[in-house]
């Protein structure tokens, strides 16, 4: 079996390789970028929510009640978070 490799075929290679690797480096910072506003947000709900719970009246109890639906996904995308950063230290 004869192979030929010509220069088309390199320029290919090079090509979808620089490609790749710059939509790898592009998915890796969307991903930095949404895991620092997921935390960020997940403060500002937790800051709120203790913030309100100080107040005893019924409108500051329903906003601590409608903020706990956002804590909980929230907390779940941090743990997942810390496992990946956790995980990543360990491997190497």
């Amino acid at each position: 079996m004869v192979s030929t490799v010509t220069v088309t075929t390199i320029s290919t290679i090079t090509t979808v390789t620089t490609v790749t690797t710059v939509t790898t480096v592009a998915a890796l910072g969307m991903v930095a970028a949404l895991s620092v506003a997921a935390i960020v947000t997940l403060i500002a709900f937790l800051a709120i929510k203790e913030l309100v719970s100080v107040r005893a009246d019924d409108s500051s109890q329903r906003i601590g009640r409608f903020l706990s639906v956002g804590i909980i996904p929230l907390l779940m995308v941090f743990a997942v978070i810390a496992i990946l950063a956790i995980s990543e230290v360990v491997v190497l």
